[in-house]
């Protein structure tokens, strides 16, 4: 049963270099993805792998 609700996304807007943008609409292209979820996907990443001021490398 298909029951619409909110998202709780927010729109944002980000100022990035010109030679990243094509970067990430390359990688886009190449994963079948549209840009923002490719965005939505490498910031998720990079949150989840921050290591942390007292984690050593070998952690």
């Amino acid at each position: 049963m298909f029951i619409p609700k909110r998202s709780d996304k927010e729109v944002i807007s980000i100022r990035i270099p010109s030679d990243m943008l094509k970067r990430i609409d390359e990688e886009a292209i190449k994963y079948d993805l549209s840009r923002n979820e490719l965005i939505n996907q490498c910031i998720a990443f990079a949150l989840d792998n921050l290591k942390k001021e007292n984690e050593s490398e070998d952690q």
